[in-house]
């Protein structure tokens, strides 16, 4: 018996050090941790009771439960010189399709969902429920309301990252969208119509969707299930969209935008992005971004304010039994090498115009979403192996993934009081001056621009990527903290930036805050 009751003793004792070690992680390194890190002390921390798959008899009740808490409701404000631009814009790319919209007069306004993914108040969004918004309100499931600001955006996979202040969140539990299979029930939680908290299932249809709906010129076809038929003008098309959607048939409406797609064990495996309609309502299409695609995309939010991606340096061909006709070739899947980026990872591993690319880590490619969501997971200098067929046979290269040689960033002001929205009007996203940067300037205090939105105040000044802030009204900047410090406080109703541009030259820019 003592025996037994020195082995319980400690276990015990082990189990109390463990979480008391989870603690210590938690409080002193949370912020460098990435989100799913931040999960595993989180669910340790905090143990409950695991939600099991319910498929058997049909009951998806623990799954909502687990899930709901944690999907907030989204409103947007638009001023009216921005929120006409953005709303045409947005309205001309995606019609109703992905949030409410009203026409009030005075500010537009819109809506649509996100998930809590840290309990400290980091939010998953798409960036379009964001893009160009002045005033972001997140309404929480126990109806507190609050103002968020926007970390980062992504819109070539239509993803943001917004925090609001709060602590002790619900959060959704991050799954592996890679383990999703078709046919898999799968429940979608949103705001659909302003119906706050709607819950409602179906299976995953397809994986892997391409629909070039990211960054792409509308459809002047009327009957486009897409959606964009407001109007016949067209928007930039992104080059380098990513796209590999999962396909659902759970009900997906204006509204769900940016909630959560998630399976019947309470995990998130997608984030609700379109629906394939020509009514603009649910008509049983739709798509959400892979969670696995969108860990990679928040992190780097998070951790550089905007996101590092690799590339490969190649432009492609889906081959299919028409194309591959035209091309006087008798392969029908793969992906066809049209071009090489000079300097770039495929050149300089050796792969030429004319391959077809066969596999990925040895998984075969058989459309481009296949390739695109692999690469976007990943950062630049890491390698890849891909599989080309070469004169009919097979060779394959590792690939070093390039940064971007132009980063498009998001290049891409009247001003309320409140701080976050503030903040978003600024339309930009920081990282701390390392030390090599402060001694390259010459600077003791200091933040480097690593995003610029459209239309916001950066981009008006025309403040871009790489530059340096060393104070805002004559106050030292060296964190974002230190920014919302400052803009909390704002008395005069000036705002002075001042800092230099990527070439040294010096800059001292005044806004006027209404």
């Amino acid at each position: 018996m003592k025996k037994i009751g020195l082995t319980l003793l400690t276990a015990f004792v082990g189990g109390a050090m463990a979480l008391g070690t989870y603690k210590v992680i938690e409080s002193k390194y949370a912020d460098n941790l990435s989100f799913e890190d931040k999960q595993k002390v989180y669910f340790t921390s905090n143990p409950s009771a695991p939600v099991v798959s319910s498929t058997g008899a049909l009951d998806f009740t623990e799954a909502a439960a687990a899930v709901t808490p944690a999907v907030v409701y989204i409103r947007t404000t638009y001023s009216s010189q921005s929120g006409s631009s953005g709303q045409d814009q947005f309205e001309q790319m995606f019609g109703d399709m992905f949030g409410q919209r009203v026409r009030p007069q005075g500010p537009q306004m819109a809506s649509g969902s996100g998930v809590i993914i840290s309990n400290d108040g980091y939010i998953v969004t798409n960036n379009h429920v964001v893009e160009k918004a002045d005033k972001i309100t997140v309404a929480t499931n126990d109806h507190r309301t609050f103002q968020a600001k926007v970390i980062g955006t992504d819109p070539s996979t239509d993803l943001a990252l917004i925090k609001i202040s709060a602590t002790d969140l619900p959060i959704v539990k991050l799954g592996n969208s890679d383990d999703a299979r078709v046919g898999e029930w799968v429940l979608a939680v949103g705001n659909p119509f302003n119906l706050n908290s709607t819950v409602t299932a179906g299976i995953i249809s397809a994986k892997g969707r391409n629909i070039g709906i990211i960054g792409s010129e509308d459809n002047q076809d009327q009957s486009n299930p897409f959606g964009r038929t407001r109007n016949q003008q067209t928007t930039p098309k992104l080059n380098k969209a990513i796209e590999s959607f999962i396909q659902t048939d759970a009900a997906i409406n204006p509204g769900n935008s940016g909630g959560a797609l998630v399976n019947t064990k309470g995990e998130l495996i997608g984030i609700n992005a379109a629906i394939a309609s020509h009514t603009g309502s649910y008509e049983g299409y739709g798509f959400a971004i892979p969670v696995n695609l969108a860990k990679k995309v928040l992190n780097d939010i998070k951790k550089y304010g905007t996101v590092k991606r690799g590339f490969v340096g190649v432009s492609f061909t889906e081959l299919n039994p028409d194309v591959a006709q035209k091309l006087n070739i008798n392969n029908t899947t793969g992906l066809y090498v049209n071009d090489l980026v000079e300097g770039g990872g495929a050149e300089a591993a050796g792969i030429q115009k004319g391959d077809i690319i066969e596999k990925v880590e040895g998984v075969p490619v058989y459309e481009s979403s296949d390739l695109q969501e692999h690469v976007g997971r990943l950062q630049p200098g890491d390698k890849v192996n891909m599989t080309v067929l070469r004169d009919g046979k097979e060779k394959t290269f590792a690939v070093t993934l390039k940064a971007d040689a132009n980063p498009t960033g998001t290049r891409t002001a009247a001003v309320s009081k409140s701080a976050e929205e503030l903040f978003n009007k600024l339309g930009a996203s920081f990282q701390p001056l390392s030390p090599a940067q402060k001694a390259k300037f010459h600077v003791n205090s200091g933040v480097v621009v690593t995003q610029v939105r459209e239309g916001r105040v950066f981009d008006s000044f025309e403040i871009p990527v790489g530059s340096i802030i060393t104070s805002i009204n004559k106050s030292p900047i060296n964190s974002v903290a230190d920014i919302d410090k400052v803009i909390t406080n704002l008395r005069n109703g000036n705002l002075v930036i001042s800092g230099y541009y990527p070439d040294g030259t010096n800059f001292n820019n005044m806004f006027q805050v209404q």
